[in-house]
């Protein structure tokens, strides 16, 4: 791994090889500060710098220690991820309590303070990644606003040592990534700038190597918050940002009486592995639209929207359940896997398989590069049609990918369709968004359990290929289908009103999508299997307004410019629905473009 990716992988990861324990300038118990001998120093005083310094070393190793913690799995890092809250908790209490002695007799410094605080935020941000429980990311963001308004690091540019200045860069970087989880660009926008403002006191005030480095974090949340097609404006011009996260009232509700399945998603393995797409830290710009699309909105705290210098934080351990749990918060258990290996995709896969809750689903979701078959073969099997790629990082010399000596063998790299046959054995929801997405429509269901698999189209006009750095269309259709109805039709901007019109009228759109898979009589079971779940509801009717969108739309003459499913939809049923061809036609002429789209009624071939 280069230099510039380690740097880029700690600013997402605490759990790098860097040091990740809170430097207190090699202070140990006896070194207390003032201007008499040890024995001038009150008992009860000598205690508390004493119990402090027990508690400092003592998260320093519990913190040390999550490194060595299993990544996947869901039960083995639980109870240490309570006992380094619960150490967390009692000292940042302990320092609230005797801040003054503590700064008379142990000379602590605000910047100190806010590592623990820092600390505390990774915690949370951590536990957010294990759980996916977004009201975590809020706890994170508590600690990470409280930082910058009480200015903890504020004195850290005065001093001559530069390693305090990276950390200070490492806590903006952190504090960003939970802002853009959070969909608060307008803060991201701030923070981007004082990061750029700091990394330029930096690199001039020391000799360092890391100028390119920290200049391409920049560069790439830059191109992250930018990466949208589309922009939403108010009366005043501002750009307005919206959640696409589930919220209350989003998908259409199940009719009385209606019959479909009780699985649940549980869990799911997000998947990014497209070369040269828009980027931060390890996280795709798609893979962090289907993260949320799998995700409730979360409840803002009070504390997010408090006063600078007013916030009375006190970390809430996970262990504890609150008083009120509303109602219908959980969100699936999500794996992110940037680039992986295939053996690092597979034990994820098989560890999540093996944990799978009754009556619940697993989802796949494989942005990735695909990968072709060499050849045609008499008979043609799991094997035979490729599939997409996995992460290649240890074949590959002087920047080189090694060829395999022999050309008729399989790619050894590639996610085929048969290696995901074994986990067929429960139910089993895919999302392939891919230039060989097609090769996953080869699949047999072998052991009768429900199984889906939604696959992105192969080709796209060469007006739309462009766009593919900043994104699949696919994928945006699956995240916001608003968004990326906008995008197909050469819209880059929309005023607020409009938008908001618009997105009232697809929630109509949605309610009748919903009717038509729910009443078709020729629809296989397994979409209705799925249909319990609000978040796979919504995925299917999304798909399905993609896909009809796509077959009206003049630039798409492709058949392989449509998605497809396994098994497949009845298109006069949904995708080629009279009813729905109306309603993106209407669609269409309320945002002034009528004119990108055929006439429903044509008759033209797919």
């Amino acid at each position: 791994m280069t230099k510039c990716s380690l740097v880029l992988t700690y600013v997402l990861w605490l759990l790098s090889s860097h040091r990740c324990s809170v430097d207190f300038q090699g202070r140990e118990a006896g070194d207390m500060t003032g201007a008499g001998a040890e024995d001038d120093i009150p008992l009860g005083e000598r205690k508390t710098v004493t119990d402090f310094c027990y508690l400092l070393d003592k998260s320093k190793q519990l913190f040390n220690g999550l490194r060595d913690l299993p990544q996947y799995g869901h039960k083995q890092w639980q109870s240490y991820f309570g006992r380094t809250f619960d150490v967390y908790t009692k000292l940042w209490k302990f320092q609230q309590q005797h801040r003054q002695v503590l700064d008379n007799r142990y000379g602590l410094k605000r910047w100190q303070i806010g590592e623990v605080a820092s600390k505390i935020g990774q915690l949370y941000y951590h536990y957010y990644l294990r759980t996916s429980e977004t009201s975590y990311l809020n706890e994170a963001f508590s600690f990470y606003s409280a930082i910058r308004q009480r200015s903890y690091y504020y004195q850290v540019n005065k001093e001559d040592r530069p390693e305090l200045v990276v950390k200070k860069l490492r806590y903006y970087a952190r504090y960003i990534v939970v802002c853009l989880l959070l969909n608060k660009m307008d803060l991201v926008k701030v923070l981007v700038k004082e990061l750029s403002e700091e990394i330029e006191d930096y690199t001039q005030r020391f000799n360092t190597e890391d100028q390119l480095e920290w200049n391409l974090v920049l560069q790439e949340v830059a191109a992250f918050v930018e990466a949208d097609p589309v922009v939403v404006l108010n009366d005043e011009n501002t750009v307005v940002f919206t959640s696409n996260r589930l919220q209350e009232g989003g998908v259409p509700q199940l009719e009385q009486g209606m019959v479909v399945g009780q699985l649940t998603l549980a869990d799911a393995l997000i998947i990014g592995n497209c070369n040269n797409q828009v980027k931060f830290s390890e996280l795709t710009i798609d893979m962090f639209r289907i993260l949320q699309a799998l995700e409730r909105e979360p409840v803002n705290l009070a504390t997010t929207t408090s006063k600078p210098g007013t916030l009375a934080l006190t970390p809430c351990l996970p262990s504890q359940e609150p008083s009120e749990k509303p109602a219908k918060r959980e969100n699936p258990h999500k794996y992110l896997l940037y680039k992986p290996t295939f053996s690092q995709l597979y034990t994820f896969l098989s560890a999540s398989f093996k944990e799978l809750p009754a009556n619940s689903v697993l989802l796949v979701y494989l942005s990735a590069t695909g990968v072709f078959p060499t050849g045609r073969l008499d008979y043609e099997g799991p094997y035979d049609f490729g599939g997409v790629l996995t992460n290649t990082n240890r074949d590959v010399v002087n920047g080189e990918t090694v060829q395999k000596r022999n050309q008729a063998q399989k790619e050894m790299h590639c996610l085929h369709p048969g290696d995901l046959f074994p986990f067929t054995r429960k139910p089993l929801f895919v999302i392939v968004d891919s230039s060989n997405s097609t090769a996953y429509k080869n699949f047999t269901n072998l052991f009768g359990q429900p199984l889906v698999c939604l696959l992105s189209p192969t080709v796209y006009p060469k007006s739309m290929q462009d766009q593919s750095q900043r994104g699949s269309l696919f994928t945006l259709f699956l995240y916001c289908p608003l968004l990326a109805f906008l995008s197909v039709c050469g819209l880059s901007s929309l005023r607020q009103g409009l938008w908001e019109k618009a997105e009232e009228f697809l929630h109509k759109v949605y309610r009748d999508i919903g009717q038509m898979i729910t009443r078709s009589q020729a629809i296989d079971q397994a979409f209705l299997q799925f249909y319990g779940d609000e978040f796979l509801r919504l995925l299917l009717i999304r798909f399905v307004f993609c896909s009809a969108t796509l077959r009206l739309h003049k630039l798409f003459r492709e058949s392989r410019s449509f998605p497809e499913s396994y098994p497949q939809l009845p298109k006069q049923d949904t995708v080629e629905s009279s009813l729905l061809q109306k309603h993106v036609l209407e669609l269409a002429a309320m945002l002034d473009v009528r004119s990108l789209f055929w006439d429903g009624t044509l008759d033209v071939n797919y």
